[in-house]
């Protein structure tokens, strides 16, 4: 598994939000590029950092574990939510506990919402 690990991470504006877009898998062996995306999005002071993990197919406890960590690097200077809906991803946040630290949302519209309402 680990020689197919391939992951896609994108960064947009949206507003005063940075969107960090991530498609693929998030092992053990690619979560230190979702780490550094997410820092990278933080270090440009945003309202807000978004993680869309609506492209993962697989999200293992490495990526999970760069959640958190960003979670606490970024609160409370800005807000941080996640975008994940289905079995790769929202189930296995939703299990370990993540999601009742982490703002989860089912979609970018949420997410976006949130955020910027306060909600987060």
């Amino acid at each position: 598994m680990v020689s197919g690990s391939h992951c896609d991470i994108g960064k947009r504006q949206v507003g005063t939000v940075t969107v960090v877009a991530v498609a693929g898998t998030v092992d053990s062996v690619t979560a230190p590029q979702l780490a550094a995306a997410i820092a990278d999005a933080a270090a440009a002071s945003p309202h807000a950092v978004v993680v869309d993990l609506g492209g993962v197919d697989f999200l293992s406890s490495a990526g999970m574990g760069v959640l958190m960590a960003a979670h606490a690097d970024i609160t409370p200077a800005a807000r941080f939510a996640v975008v994940a809906d289905g079995p790769a991803t929202s189930r296995p946040l939703r299990l370990v506990g993540i999601a009742d630290v982490v703002g989860l949302f089912a979609t970018l519209d949420e997410a976006l919402g949130a955020v910027s309402g306060g909600d987060v």
